[in-house]
């Protein structure tokens, strides 16, 4: 069986979350979906999806696959449309949604070498730290971070991000570092009102996954307002290191209970369709895959 066809097959199961859709997607029947899939998992030996009459969800295995196999598959698609398009001109209006602190802090500089590349294209960067509609909003391109945008849409991961709790050491002597995952809800918090949990903090520890239920003074949507509360000695936070690396290196602030991993978020890129993408979508994914390698 084609292998590539398979890993098609399953990106397109997992990005469109059933057989049916992905099957409408990729023009082929449910059965030919279905026959890929379990000729993958018997090829490889391992489940990739855990199938139920009402969800399904990758497996760890899947998770791991899934973001090579995408990143494959993209690579085919890519060398294909180079050649196919090496000769059309990149130009016109590219409007682009972003995280607010990831858009000012990382990608904010990026722009200048893009329009000395492409200086005939119009940048639109809107930044915003609630999810968009791409389509409904009319954005060509959004910057996600998650573990793994659920969507219609497609998605290329640039780069990963892990989840660190820390506080100042100011804080730590004042209330004590805390031993365990249950001293978190006797301690002052400022929370990131996007949290997916909600109000519950979730790890892989000792133990395994575990969480704790947290009761924070002080609520934001932006991650940089909560850094200011810890800096001022106020709260505790649980932020992506990428907001908190200079902070943590110049022990401004420090890691608590590092034996307990949070999240590893994906950065990905994410368009609505790879068919007849525009060449200015194209051209910004892989000056942005190549600038945050």
């Amino acid at each position: 069986m084609d292998r590539f066809t398979e890993m098609q097959t399953f990106c397109a199961v997992v990005e469109k979350g059933s057989f049916v859709a992905a099957a409408a997607h990729l023009n082929l029947s449910k059965a030919a979906v279905s026959r890929y899939l379990q000729g993958l998992e018997e090829r490889l030996q391992v489940r990739l999806l855990q199938r139920t009459t009402r969800r399904m969800t990758l497996t760890e295995e899947g998770t791991l696959f899934y973001e090579r196999a995408r990143q494959l598959v993209d690579g085919v698609f890519a060398a294909e449309d180079m050649l196919q398009e090496k000769t059309e001109h990149v130009q016109g209006t590219l409007r682009i949604n972003a995280p607010i602190t990831y858009g000012v802090n990382h990608l904010a500089h990026l722009w200048p070498e893009f329009h000395r590349q492409y200086p005939q294209l119009k940048l639109e960067v809107t930044l915003s730290d609630r999810i968009t509609d791409v389509v409904e909003e009319g954005f060509d391109l959004a910057i996600r971070i998650s573990q793994l945008p659920q969507s219609t849409l497609i998605t290329r991961k640039l780069a990963s991000t892990e989840i660190v709790m820390a506080a100042s050491p100011k804080y730590l002597q004042q209330f004590g570092t805390p031993q365990q995952l249950s001293d978190l809800k006797d301690y002052p918090i400022a929370h990131y009102s996007y949290w997916s949990d909600g109000l519950h903090w979730r790890f892989q520890g000792p133990n395994g996954t575990e969480s704790v239920a947290i009761q924070p003074w002080f609520v934001s949507n932006n991650g940089e307002s909560c850094k200011a509360m810890a800096l001022a000695h106020q709260g505790l936070i649980l932020q992506p290191d990428f907001l908190l690396a200079n902070e943590l290196a110049s022990g401004q602030l420090l890691r608590v209970l590092p034996q307990y991993k949070a999240l590893q978020l994906g950065i990905y890129a994410v368009f609505p369709s790879r068919k007849q993408l525009a060449p200015k979508v194209r051209a910004v994914i892989d000056y942005l895959v190549a600038a945050l390698a």
